[in-house]
């Protein structure tokens, strides 16, 4: 039974990989326009309109039609303009923290907020015993009572 579920489970990985895999070997211009950028006005390169996006979409329809995959066109184009081209950061070296800071941040804020919640519950909860603990003067207490009888 569990030889069935490891099979089923390797299948629906290769399945979901399979798209993936030919979208690399068979880039479309629509799909690599959403992952480059227009380098001098700085737009993703399906929202620009300045002449060198036209020149990279006429470089990638080119490339395309020579059979170059997604990898080989996204390399040149970074050799030709520099990084700044990729519209996402490489996950390599410095440009990692782009990608791992957001997490960290999110963490150490869920953290701080944890911390605070719980020095907040442990700071009220003394304040509400000794509420608790003060007791009425019997004197009073004997008036209270004296007081609500007369209205029962």
């Amino acid at each position: 039974m569990r030889l069935v579920a490891v099979v089923a489970a390797f299948a629906l990985a290769a399945a979901a990989a399979a798209p993936a895999l030919a979208s690399e070997r068979h880039p479309t211009l629509g799909e690599l326009e959403g992952q480059l950028m227009c380098p001098t006005c700085k737009e993703p390169l399906d929202q620009s309109t300045s002449p060198i996006a036209d020149r990279i979409r006429a470089y990638i329809s080119a490339r395309i039609a020579a059979g170059d995959t997604a990898s080989e066109i996204k390399a040149k184009l970074v050799a030709q303009f520099g990084p700044a081209v990729l519209l996402e950061p490489s996950k390599k070296g410095f440009n990692l923290l782009a990608w791992v800071l957001p997490f960290v941040g999110l963490g150490g804020g869920a953290l701080a907020l944890g911390l605070l919640a719980w020095r907040w519950t442990k700071r009220r909860a003394p304040a509400a015993d000794a509420a608790a603990a003060t007791q009425l003067d019997p004197e009073l207490d004997r008036r209270v009572d004296e007081a609500l009888a007369r209205f029962d």
